[in-house]
């Protein structure tokens, strides 16, 4: 049985790769911040024959990506998907930045993914697939970007990409495959009712594309339906 780890589990695109997975016959370790609240990760967890196992995780917290690790142990795992994320100041731009804000986002959307690949490097080494994935944005992209908006978010996002492109350098040689996505402009709680494309197509599209990379996609940034973007 393939194994796979997400962090952010507990709803939107995190909450739709566990029930996409858990649905392909996979494992899944589904952390979010607050098991007690994630009403609809529990129920799925409860329904999935032990398949689903729920971690209590905060990605800018180093104890707790310590006690993730704990519990992991030296477990392999096919795919780790980085998806936890903050917004953080919507709309930031010149004249208008909360610096505050922006060190928070820095720290759940850059170190937190980090973090986690730092931690659990060896688990992915270890097993079949050897793929590490983010859930980056097109938001972060240096090259397609025309707007004044938007600093805050627009920074994480192109740092994190950063962040992965070394991890790329750094485990390829060791199998691992590193690639971001940007999901899409997807409904959910961040992305909101106007965007574009649902959950269930933007997971489903990334499970394609994640099923069939290969070496030679190592450090790459796509598109949900795979279509390579510009850094």
């Amino acid at each position: 049985m393939p194994t796979v780890l997400i962090t952010g589990a507990s709803r939107g695109i995190g909450l739709e790769f566990v029930r996409q997975y858990v649905a392909d016959g996979w494992r899944v370790l589904a952390c979010c911040r607050t098991p007690a609240s994630a009403d609809e990760l529990t129920a799925l967890a409860a329904a999935s024959d032990g398949r689903i196992s729920v971690h209590a995780l905060d990605v800018d917290d180093p104890d707790s990506v310590a006690a993730l690790k704990s519990e992991v142990g030296a477990m392999p795992l096919d795919v780790l998907v980085n998806n936890a994320g903050v917004l953080g100041q919507r709309h930031a731009r010149r004249g208008d930045l909360d610096y505050g804000a922006w060190g928070d986002c820095l720290r759940t959307n850059v170190m937190g993914p980090m973090r986690i690949a730092e931690a659990l490097a060896d688990n992915v080494v270890a097993g079949t697939e050897k793929k590490l994935v983010t859930i980056s944005s097109r938001m972060g992209s240096i090259g397609l970007n025309a707007a004044p908006d938007s600093i805050v978010y627009r920074s994480s996002k192109a740092a994190v990409n950063m962040v992965m492109k070394c991890l790329a350098n750094d485990l390829g040689g060791q199998g691992v495959i590193v690639t971001c996505f940007h999901p899409g402009w997807v409904r959910t709680d961040m992305g909101g009712s106007a965007a574009d494309v649902g959950v269930d197509e933007s997971v489903a599209g990334m499970r394609a594309v994640i099923a069939g990379l290969g070496p030679n996609d190592n450090g790459g940034f796509r598109n949900y339906d795979g279509k390579p973007l510009e850094w």
